[in-house]
């Protein structure tokens, strides 16, 4: 598996806002994250729900209808939007930390910076369901060092019929110097379609892409007979904190979370 990401790669992320990773889990690997995946919906892996934000998926495919998302067990079902707070699941805290994923880190923030997760997060089209997600960029402006980087892993094969994500090429540029705006409103919308056109990033399962946080996209419902579920970490320089001063979960460096101690120390 590689580790490294090439200077080609990391001049056309920079250029285009995200660029595809290739495979990055084993078979073996994929597996074992999609069974957790579905043990975690259903309330019977050992991981500490107290620690988990989880949200259940719109019956109306709405994003103004959603709950809000809490911490907690919600039900043993595998129609859950959301989740974050995986980084405190030892499987999925090794796949956060691999190597290729701690190179690309030091690309973007520097040589031997440590190096936080803002979120490790699932995300889920659920069969015949969904929740369109309106166009937005992935901006945290009560982050005082904002993240700039989000490698998403398809766990299922991602495609234009199952709701799979679509950018605007170089979009992360668009809104410079704007430290308010997560989601476009109508205008802004129309504006940026008017500059570029939207590209749907289909993916196949246990395949990457990087993505810079500040790139515009956008999904949509699932109407087909099986998920589209997709596991996304925001990593972040380990140093920056939010406004209150809180921090957050080190994957790589001193005072990294171990994944064999982990359910230890939560």
């Amino acid at each position: 598996m590689r580790r490294t990401i090439k200077d080609a790669e990391w001049n056309e992320f920079q250029k285009r806002g995200y660029v595809r990773l290739g495979s990055v889990v084993t078979d073996e690997e994929l597996e074992g994250l999609r069974r957790r995946i579905d043990e975690i919906m259903l309330g019977t892996a050992p991981v500490p729900y107290d620690r988990i934000m989880m949200q259940l998926d719109t019956q109306t495919g709405r994003y103004e209808d959603m709950d809000p998302q809490t911490k907690g067990h919600k039900g043993a079902t595998l129609a859950y939007r959301k989740m974050q707070g995986l980084e405190f699941d030892p499987l999925f805290l090794t796949y956060t930390q691999k190597p290729l994923f701690h190179h690309i880190c030091q690309r973007a923030y520097g040589e031997g910076t440590p190096v936080s997760v803002l979120r490790a997060m699932f995300m889920n089209k659920p069969a015949g369901q969904g929740t369109v997600l309106p166009w937005h960029r992935d901006f945290f402006g009560q982050i005082d060092r904002p993240p700039e980087i989000t490698v998403w892993l398809a766990l299922d094969d991602t495609t234009a019929a199952n709701g799979c994500i679509k950018v605007l090429e170089g979009s992360h540029d668009l809104l410079a110097g704007d430290d308010t705006t997560v989601f476009l409103d109508g205008d802004q919308v129309e504006d940026a379609l008017k500059e570029r056109r939207p590209e749907t990033l289909e993916c196949r399962a246990g395949h990457a892409i990087l993505l810079h946080n500040r790139l515009l996209h956008t999904s949509e419902v699932n109407p087909t007979r099986v998920p589209r579920r997709a596991f996304s970490v925001c990593y972040m320089d380990g140093w920056a904190s939010d406004k209150k001063g809180t921090t957050f979960s080190r994957v790589f460096g001193e005072g990294a979370l171990d994944p064999e101690t982990v359910l230890e120390t939560v």
